[in-house]
């Protein structure tokens, strides 16, 4: 997930999805909790043609 997320296109849940063999609710799930909270990563999401991309776009100073 933090490779697809680092990407310059980021990824959107379905790609996350395929990768990791995880529900929706999951990916979710993880980059809130193990991503954000956890690792203190800023992921960041935007609409792009009505598909929501993911990306990660900086580290938070620990």
């Amino acid at each position: 997930m933090i490779a697809l997320l680092h990407r310059r296109e980021g990824a959107t849940i379905d790609q996350m999805m395929k990768a990791t063999g995880w529900q929706a609710h999951s990916v979710r799930g993880a980059m809130s909790g193990a991503l954000k909270k956890k690792l203190g990563l800023t992921v960041t999401s935007t609409k792009v043609d009505g598909v929501r991309i993911y990306r990660i776009t900086a580290k938070s100073a620990v």
